[in-house]
This record gives C-alpha cells, sequence and structure tokens, in this order.
C-alpha cells in the first residue's frame, strides 16, 4: 500500500494538466479552481491524495519556486463505504447520514435497535448506563452562527468523543447532529476518536434537517428504533506527503517566513473552501511576492497533509524541522475557506506588539480591523505555536463557512472571486512586511 501510493504520486504527475496561470491578482481563484476541477475532493491517504500532491508540486514549479520538494509520513487510511440510516418502527423514513471519519463499520446486516437521544456530550456522560445500553445514542446539539465560527468548538466534542462515551455505556452505535449551521439537507462529515481501553462502535452524523425530524418523531414514540447501516474500511497504514516550496530570501535565506494550508480535504465535496482556497491564497502569494521582487528573509510555503485526520502532516513537519524552529520568524496559515478577511489577530511578544499594529494599519484600507494578542495561527500552524512560533491569525469571514463544511456542498461556486482577490491582497502584505522587516516577533 505504501509503495502503490508513492509511485502513484509520480505517476500521476504525468496527467496533470500544464493550465497557464496569469500572475495577478486572480492567481489565488486560478489556483483554487485548478485543484478543485484537476483534483477534486483528497482524503489523506488516498490516490486522489497522491494526484494532489502531484498537482502542487508540478504548480510551485510553474510558479518560479526556487526550491520545491516533498516530505513523507505514514498515517492510518481510513476509507469510507456506502452509508444508510432509516426509522423502522413506528415511523418508516430514510434518514440522511454520512460516516464519521475514522469510524468503523456496523455488520453486514446493519445495527437495528432503539434510539435514545441527548441535548449534549455532557448530558450523555451523565446518563445511567441502563438508559443507554444495547441503544442507538443521539446526540442532538444545534450550532449558532458567527463571523470567528466560535460555537463550532461547543459542539465537536460529540462528534470526536462521542462515540467513546456512548461506547462506555454500552450503546450499539452513536449517531450525531451535524456540526455545521445549515438547514439543507446535507450531513456533515469529520474526524472522530476511539480509545484502545472502549469497544469501538460505529459513529455517524445525520443532516440538521434530519435530526430536527428525528427529535420530533422521538417527542411522538420515544421506543423509536432505528437501522444503521456502514460500510467503511480501515486498511493500515499509508504514505502521504507535506508538499514545500521556498522563495530564497536576498538577505537573510536561513530565516523562515511560513504561510500554509493543508492539501488535503474530506471526499464529500470537492474541497473548495477546506481548503482549496488556502491552498491557492499561500501559493499565490510566494509567486507573487517573487514577482514584486526578491524578500529578504525565506518564505517558505507549506501545504500540510491530513489536516482533517488530525494535524498528522503538521506534527510530522515540526518534528523533522525542530532543530530549525528557532530560524522560524513567523507562522500562519488560510484554513477558513474564503470569505473576506475583517480582522488581524497577533500572537507576538510583548515588545513587538507594535509591529502588529503597524501592520494592521498598512491592511486597513482592504477593511481589516485589529484584533488580540491570542491567534493560534491555524489548526496546522497550532503546532508550531507551542513550540515558540510567533503567529498570526487573518480573520476570515465565515459567518456561511459551517454551512459547507465537510459536505458535498464544498464546491467552487461558494467561492466569490473578489473576495479571494482581497484575501490574497492581505497575505501579501502581510508575508512582504514580515520578511522584509529586521523585527523579532519573539520579543
Amino acid at each position: 500500500m505504501k509503495l502503490w501510493l508513492t509511485t502513484l504520486a509520480t505517476a500521476l504527475s504525468l496527467q496533470i494538466s500544464a493550465q497557464e496561470l496569469t500572475l495577478d491578482n486572480t492567481l489565488a481563484y486560478q489556483l483554487t479552481e485548478s485543484i478543485t476541477v484537476e483534483v477534486g475532493q483528497r482524503l489523506a491517504g488516498s490516490e486522489a491524495d497522491a494526484r494532489a500532491v502531484a498537482w502542487a508540486e508540478q504548480k510551485f514549479k510553474q510558479l518560479g519556486y526556487d526550491k520545491v520538494w516533498t516530505e513523507p509520513f505514514t498515517m492510518q487510511y481510513w476509507e469510507r463505504g456506502n452509508a444508510s440510516l432509516s426509522v423502522s418502527a413506528p415511523f418508516h423514513q430514510n434518514l440522511v447520514v454520512t460516516a464519521l471519519g475514522g469510524s468503523v463499520a456496523t455488520p453486514f446486516d446493519g445495527i437495528n435497535a432503539q434510539v435514545v437521544m441527548f441535548d449534549s456530550l455532557e448530558q450523555l456522560k451523565q446518563a445511567d448506563a441502563a438508559l443507554v445500553k444495547d441503544k442507538i445514542v443521539f446526540i442532538n446539539k444545534s450550532m449558532g452562527k458567527d463571523k470567528l465560527g466560535t460555537f463550532y468548538g461547543s459542539v465537536v466534542g460529540a462528534r470526536a468523543q462521542g462515540a467513546v462515551e456512548a461506547a462506555k455505556l454500552g450503546a450499539k452505535a452513536i449517531i450525531i447532529r451535524s456540526v455545521g449551521t445549515s438547514i439543507n439537507r446535507f450531513a456533515h462529515t469529520g474526524i472522530m476518536r476511539y480509545n484502545d481501553e472502549v469497544a469501538r462502535i460505529p459513529a455517524a452524523a445525520v443532516s440538521v434537517p434530519d435530526a430536527m425530524q428525528l427529535a420530533k418523531m422521538l417527542s411522538r414514540q420515544p421506543e423509536l428504533t432505528l437501522h444503521l447501516q456502514m460500510q467503511n474500511k480501515l486498511p493500515g497504514e499509508v504514505v502521504s506527503h507535506n508538499v514545500i516550496a521556498e522563495i530564497t530570501g536576498s538577505k537573510y535565506p536561513d530565516e523562515i517566513v511560513l504561510i500554509s494550508a493543508h492539501i488535503d480535504s474530506w471526499d464529500e465535496g470537492t474541497g473548495a473552501l477546506d481548503d482549496g482556497a488556502g491552498v491557492g491564497i499561500v501559493m499565490a502569494t510566494g509567486a507573487l511576492l517573487k514577482q514584486q521582487g526578491r524578500p529578504e528573509r525565506t518564505v517558505r510555503v507549506v501545504l500540510f497533509g491530513n489536516e482533517e485526520g488530525g494535524l498528522v502532516g503538521a506534527r510530522a513537519y515540526a518534528a523533522k524541522h525542530t532543530a530549525s524552529l528557532n530560524k522560524h520568524v513567523f507562522a500562519s496559515e488560510s484554513d477558513f475557506g474564503a470569505g473576506r478577511i475583517w480582522r488581524l489577530d497577533t500572537g507576538f511578544g510583548e515588545k513587538a506588539l507594535a509591529f502588529g499594529k503597524t501592520l494592521q494599519q498598512k491592511l486597513a484600507p482592504l477593511g481589516i480591523e485589529m484584533g488580540d494578542n491570542t491567534a493560534s495561527g491555524g489548526p496546522d500552524v497550532s503546532v508550531l505555536k507551542a513550540q515558540g512560533v510567533p503567529v498570526a491569525s487573518l480573520q476570515q469571514d465565515g459567518t456561511d463557512y459551517f454551512d459547507y463544511h465537510h459536505t458535498p456542498n464544498d464546491t467552487l461556486d461558494k467561492i466569490d472571486p473578489a473576495a479571494m482577490q482581497q484575501n490574497l491582497e492581505a497575505w501579501l502584505i502581510t508575508t512582504k512586511a514580515i520578511a522584509n522587516s529586521r523585527i523579532d516577533l519573539r520579543q
């Protein structure tokens, strides 16, 4: 399996389109269109993941980067199979369902059991095992909307931890209300976790309208029975890659300004928002910076692999580059769709805060305000922040992001090219200012 994926990336590189790219303010959108059209869904460890790696290598070279390379890492591969969920009694209806990433399959004939509903993961944790044993647990917790996506953290625990908590109480399976804000009938997938000391039970998500429907059914008939069938596979360990490219600094080549996105996506949509847009933005930023005049510090663009599976590529990068992280003067990631950037958050040392304010003033004509100094830098970059690398977050308007997040509806038509151009301009200003400065953001 490892060899197959490694050699496939090389073989498929010959099949990737050599489409001409125009190095202007539409470049980020051009690249996003390219990866969604020419590669599409990019589940980490899959054949499509290998094609995405080949695509990225070719595009980096086409864009004139000075160095382009890949760094392998091993990961556990998970493959989605068919999934179905229906109410078998007393209201015979089919519900829209998707397997959560990493979930085991049901038995071939599925699971037929009564369902018990909880309003939250916390309520499940406090439940009596007698109420849960041999049933399908249903966590029905809704998610609110805002620009920052702050409600995500309060609901995602049910997706990540629900299977373990339900299994502790003897449940046969768990389904959750999708971690999303849309009332469209799309189920939202996403990674879930097991505990080696607890039995592994199947885990799935139903669309928001179906969760609402199921709750209404339970209010009429508490002894309602569901039938869940999933055919997921866990083939084992495979090799995936981070893809890295650099514009070498003209004066301080050993000082690294890292900008990033993640190249993998879930397999339901085409990964346009999560994170094809980020890929396009940061690849375009490095290319246009070189066109404008080589930066003084090295600008390194990293497309992390398997972010969706738990920041696997980011952890591999941090481990491989431990000795040089003190030379990483800055890091940031674009991974929140393609909405307009409206706020700059920093994660700088106290003496560097004045530089943050100066940077925000450069961004102000784009409608970007000053935020706080608690930035994570982005999901993958948070791994680097934890090891002392200064970060910033160019906060995008994510009001509608969780309408599409991890669904079949994450497609290119959801992206506004004008908003992408505003993103690109903000990343150019930020990256150039830091790369051409002598500021120590750790101070």
